[in-house]
């Protein structure tokens, strides 16, 4: 492999494993300490903001919390998309909320930390301007196909594309599945061209039809379509074989040593949110996720639940902000 690909994939490194909270520790705290009355709260209904479209792992995990969240805060919980620009239009509405503690935000927290590297402007930091409440759930991305695609595993479509055009379906330029796509692709000499959407469950739509043929989605919101037998599975983005799909190789195995990346679900809110209140979110949000029957729900799909406090999720955010700051300028990746 050559050293620029090599290097590339190191930096790229795990992009869905659990990272470690140790290594973690020194990493600056977003946010200074606030204090609020949290019994107080909340008095109207709280806005959950999805910066993607309806249908993607992002609208799953907020659909599947928001009717437990309004039972214990006693007020309904109202879902509000707003796709475009990789999340950062739903996420810079969150961010300029202010001292509006009525406005949330469930979204692919490691997607949000790759937007300062990507995005030349931005009208609002990521890192000043939001703070982690809780993470929930990851799941790992699925590389998969249509049907139509004569290619059974990754080396087979590596080399149908370099004879034949084929059409990548991304998220977003500049999302982690498209980034994923880019390493695998200087990995393994793989031509394609990338078409940008404005979420998940749009790319999964198109490759569906045939628009696409290719696809690297979050495993969530993909699963169902490979299940119902409308997208054709080549491998899965983890360090180890999933349970759920045991006969499916990872990417690893199929030539790309250590490869792995996936989608973070979590919940941020905008800086000013006091402490005790965010305290109270963070408290709901685990105890919800971790339910029984919430957490069967996702193991079907293929997410695991994975929760982080406040502090863990906050200390997550900047390191990976850190780390996809690496990635995207080995990549070359910048939008403005």
């Amino acid at each position: 492999m050559p050293s620029n690909r090599r290097h590339f994939l190191q930096q790229l490194g795990a992009l869905g494993a659990p990272p470690s909270l140790a290594a973690l520790g020194s990493a600056t705290l977003l946010g200074a300490p606030r204090t609020a009355r949290a019994a107080d709260w909340p008095t109207r209904p709280i806005r959950l903001v999805v910066p993607y479209p309806a249908g993607g792992s992002s609208d799953i995990i907020a659909r599947l919390i928001s009717r437990h969240l309004g039972e214990a805060l006693g007020q309904p919980i109202v879902i509000d998309n707003r796709p475009g620009a990789n999340g950062n239009i739903g996420a810079a509405m969150v961010a300029q909320a202010g001292a509006d503690h009525h406005t949330l935000m469930q979204c692919d927290v490691g997607a949000l930390a790759i937007s300062p590297s990507v995005y030349t402007k931005l009208s609002f930091d990521p890192g000043k301007d939001l703070r982690g409440v809780a993470m929930l759930a990851y799941s790992p991305h699925l590389l998969v196909v249509h049907p139509s695609v004569p290619a059974g595993n990754l080396k087979e479509v590596v080399e149908l594309s370099r004879r034949t055009p084929l059409n990548f379906a991304v998220t977003a330029i500049g999302s982690a599945p498209h980034l994923a796509g880019v390493a695998v692709a200087q990995a393994t000499g793989a031509k394609w061209q990338y078409v940008p959407y404005k979420g998940g469950s749009q790319a999964v739509t198109d490759t569906v039809a045939g628009t696409a043929q290719v696809l690297m989605n979050g495993m969530l919101a993909t699963l169902p379509q490979v299940q119902a037998g409308k997208l054709k599975l080549l491998a899965v983005s983890k360090k180890t074989r999933m349970p759920l799909i045991a006969q499916v190789p990872t990417i690893a195995e199929q030539g790309v040593p250590g490869f792995e990346s996936g989608t973070w679900q979590g919940v941020m809110a905008p800086a000013a949110m006091p402490d005790a209140l965010v305290a109270r979110l963070s408290a709901e949000l685990i105890r919800i996720i971790r339910l029984p029957e919430v957490r069967a729900q996702l193991t079907a799909q293929g997410a695991e639940v994975v929760t982080m406090t406040p502090p863990e999720t906050n200390r997550f955010f900047a390191s990976e902000r850190t780390r996809w700051a690496a990635v995207v300028k080995e990549g070359g990746v910048r939008l403005d």
